[in-house]
């Protein structure tokens, strides 16, 4: 599924053209063609928006207007961007502390879905994290509460329901369409689950580095010995990062890192000299540069393979 600016219909385009001024540019995930009656659906991040477009079809209208080039855990919208939402017939959320910026915005929470609110007691918990700057995002900290659910395809499937049963309940007369749709994509998410659960079978003990503390529910689902540091790919690491890692090394025999996205030539050689190589484990908080959030998934395990075999 390819996505690009929003196609939307009736009410939602008049919305999205409001959210379009103050992000002329931004790419953004498409929606169905629309018809009169379409739901108007508002995500906040690309796995969201890409449950959304599966379900919802032609009769929902998918907006995610948050800039292609920003992390969208730690993006603020503009006030137009916001009356957009305000607007919308559903405003779909992650939860898990993942939008901060809804706890200073008035929404009406009639349209709020909240779609890991059914297994908020399985949130997992961060401690002792750093607070840290890089891009464009600014200063921002992981600790708190870990967001990336989806990472944990069992729970991408129940935010996914989540989801469908919300637009079942705006739209009645759509129903068994939102339930048709769900089930393919129900079975696209477990086909992920059963393909990372088969190949890491009984290894899970073998220790893995991430180069960034987002991979807590991919790690308790599939059992990964996983232990993070505080890196970006696109910025070589400091003297004193290096020397925390190969202290860290000692303890947590690392033979692979993984990374959310491509990292800088030089820190793979470096990485290699001590005896660490590199994968890319891609988290797809934002639209992806080429295929979809299933797509991209199945590279990240093809990825992985290469840890495992």
């Amino acid at each position: 599924m390819k996505t690009g600016k929003p196609v939307v219909a009736g009410l939602c385009a008049a919305m999205a053209a409001v959210a379009a001024l103050s992000l002329m540019a931004a790419p953004a995930a498409t929606g169905g063609a629309g018809s009169e009656g379409s739901l108007c659906v508002y995500t906040t991040n690309y796995p969201l928006t890409y449950f959304a477009q599966r379900i919802g079809g032609e009769h929902a209208d998918v907006i995610f207007p948050a800039p292609g080039d920003v992390d969208p855990a730690f993006w603020t919208p503009d006030k137009k961007t916001i009356a957009a939402y305000q607007k919308a017939d559903l405003i779909i959320l992650n939860g898990a502390t993942y939008e901060k910026w809804t706890d200073k915005a008035t929404l009406p929470q009639f349209r709020l879905v909240n779609t890991s609110a059914g297994f908020k007691d399985d949130y997992i918990e961060t401690v002792g994290a750093i607070t840290h700057s890089h891009g464009l995002d600014g200063e921002h900290s992981h600790s708190g509460t870990a967001f990336t659910t989806w990472l944990d395809f069992e729970l991408a499937a129940m935010q996914a329901r989540a989801i469908m049963e919300a637009m079942a309940r705006k739209r009645p007369g759509a129903k068994e369409t939102f339930e048709k749709n769900y089930e393919a994509l129900e079975k696209d998410l477990m086909d992920l689950d059963g393909t990372m659960r088969e190949m890491i079978g009984d290894r899970g003990d073998l220790p893995l580095v991430a180069s960034h503390p987002i991979y807590q529910y991919l790690a308790r689902r599939y059992g990964l010995n996983l232990e993070a540091v505080m890196w970006e790919p696109d910025e070589f690491p400091t003297n004193d990062q290096w020397a925390e890692l190969e202290y860290g090394l000692k303890g947590h025999p690392a033979s692979y890192m993984i990374w959310e996205d491509q990292p800088l030539d030089e820190s793979v050689k470096r990485l290699e000299f001590l005896g660490v190589k590199s994968v890319v484990f891609a988290p797809c908080m934002n639209v992806p540069e080429d295929g979809d959030f299933v797509s991209v998934m199945k590279r990240n395990i093809e990825n992985l393979k290469a840890v495992y075999e």
